[in-house]
């Protein structure tokens, strides 16, 4: 039976990109050795490496603009700890915006830094919305927030014009909707979301904005060491970034950003309209602030929920679970879910109510 994987993460990747992997587990571009075994330093996977790095930075429309890609480990927790070790000044100041699990993780981490100031958060309402009309400090280092709230469901669908430097964690949405990147000094995302497997994080930061803390910085901490060393400050994930290079390609001949983005509105519609029809379900998060990655629903009666439960595994859908901190339903609709998986979610949503009746 055909899986239909709606699981936040690692995540469903595009079939062809499996596929290609797979072989270079058994031979890696003809050279009778496995993608897993070969040097990194070796000039194929060189090659790999400065083609992800220009790829994404194609993808986003920054390639020519001031901008380095890197490919580093530790996921996007550690870029928590990586953004003010090298953007916060001593004795300086960060704006952060609350809206959820990670973005409350980010600001611990900034914490012992100096003044972490949370401009607006929507933590009392259990994260349902995103606040609006915050004021970002003119004299704040640089302001950070989060795209999109995995967990929750919320995404923010615009950005806040500032003078000071802006760092998004794009984690759960990276390549998934156009932006203007340049408004962003700094952008990271695990891979594991929507580009490749988990072991990999992209950060594409600008580099005038590097140098300026005043800190002594440590070399693995330390963006311009990774950048003076083109990624390869340390052994990088070889396989990870290989497949997410793979990812990246797959992304560009299906039109690139803009082309993905009209499917994602397209599965997100589906699925978002049968929320709204069906009298068994509700949406969890405010209407406007609702996320196109990641959407999460509740049934209005909990009497269904094992009928339910039985009838989307018995259809081949996997990971619609909520997070275990929140509970109900999360469908997560990442690049390469098809929108025919989404239509055999919707179809079984449809069965209940009938089942109901």
């Amino acid at each position: 039976m055909k899986k239909h994987n709606y699981s936040a993460g690692p995540c469903i990747l595009p079939q062809e990109v499996f596929e290609k992997a797979s072989q270079a587990i058994l031979n890696f571009n003809n050279s009778g050795l496995s993608i897993l075994e070969i040097s990194h330093r070796s000039k194929d996977f060189v090659a790999v490496m400065d083609e992800a790095r220009a790829l994404a930075l194609e993808l986003l429309g920054l390639e020519g603009k001031g901008y380095q890609a890197l490919f580093l480990q530790g996921g996007a927790s550690l870029e928590f700890l990586m953004v003010p070790y090298n953007l916060m000044k001593i004795d300086g100041k960060a704006a952060y915006l609350d809206t959820g699990t990670w973005a409350s993780g980010a600001i611990k981490e900034a914490k012992p830094f100096g003044e972490t100031l949370v401009v607006a958060s929507s933590k009392e309402s259990n994260y349902t919305f995103i606040p609006k009309d915050y004021i970002i400090p003119t004299d704040a280092n640089y302001f950070h927030c989060t795209s999109n709230n995995t967990i929750f469901g919320t995404q923010m669908k615009s950005f806040p014009e500032t003078n000071v430097p802006v760092v998004c964690d794009m984690s759960s949405d990276i390549f998934s909707r156009t932006l203007d990147f340049s408004k962003f000094d700094i952008i990271y995302a695990g891979a594991q979301k929507n580009m490749g497997p988990a072991g990999a994080t992209l950060v594409v930061v600008k580099e005038e904005i590097l140098g300026k803390s005043g800190r002594n910085i440590p070399g693995i901490i330390n963006y311009e060491q990774h950048i003076s060393k083109e990624s390869m400050y340390n052994t990088p994930p070889v396989f990870a970034v290989y497949t997410s290079l793979l990812t990246l390609q797959w992304l560009k001949n299906k039109g690139g950003i803009a082309g993905i983005e009209k499917e994602n509105e397209a599965k997100a519609a589906l699925l978002y309209a049968e929320i709204d029809r069906n009298p068994l379900f509700k949406g969890v998060v405010a209407t406007e602030d609702r996320s196109t990655m990641n959407a999460t629903f509740t049934l209005n009666n909990e009497a269904h929920q094992e009928i339910f439960d039985a009838m989307w595994k018995a259809a081949g859908i996997s990971g619609i679970n909520g997070h275990r901190s929140v509970g109900g339903y999360r469908a997560s609709m990442y690049n390469a879910l098809p929108i025919e998986s989404v239509q055999v979610l919707v179809d079984v949503m449809k069965e209940l109510e009938k089942s109901a009746q």
